[in-house]
């Protein structure tokens, strides 16, 4: 019994949270704009508020008036904002809403995220960072940290 008992604990970190990850160290300028959309769940306001604490220039770009695509019965909005010419990086962010884990992710900060990241260079037109993953909070905010790390100049 207590046997299976550590055998469980050691392999429960491994499943945890799955990511895969694709970067290219020393790819991103510090101090440059990086475009981002507006809002967003938790990645997305995560990824803005540690590349703003890293010195970048968060903009979401000018909106432009909406659209409307489909008959009268099926109308659809469509929000397009400007990318400002200035950018260097645009961050795309696709991600479910986060889940209330209280027992899974007790001492790593109860929400559990699934998402996918992409980090883009303009000028060169190169994807820097490819980031499929899911996880607890802070184990996912530790991740991205410890890869703004390594992708900075």
């Amino acid at each position: 019994m207590f046997r299976n008992f550590i055998i469980l604990a050691a392999a429960l970190p491994a499943l945890c949270a799955c990511n895969s990850i694709h970067m290219k160290p020393d790819s991103l300028d510090t101090g440059t704009t990086i475009y981002a959309d507006r809002g967003g769940h938790s990645m997305l306001h995560n990824i803005k508020h540690q590349l703003e604490n890293r010195g970048f220039d968060i903009v979401v770009g000018k909106a432009k008036s909406a659209e409307d695509i489909g008959d009268d019965s099926s109308s659809i909005k469509i929000d397009k904002s400007v990318v400002p010419n200035n950018v260097q990086y645009i961050v795309k962010v696709s991600e479910s809403e986060e889940k209330f884990r209280p027992i899974w992710c007790a001492l790593n900060g109860f929400w559990w995220w699934n998402f996918s990241v992409s980090i883009a260079d303009q000028r060169n037109g190169q994807e820097i960072l490819s980031w499929r993953g899911r996880g607890c909070a802070n184990s996912s905010l530790r991740k991205l940290n410890a890869i703004l790390d390594k992708m900075e100049q």
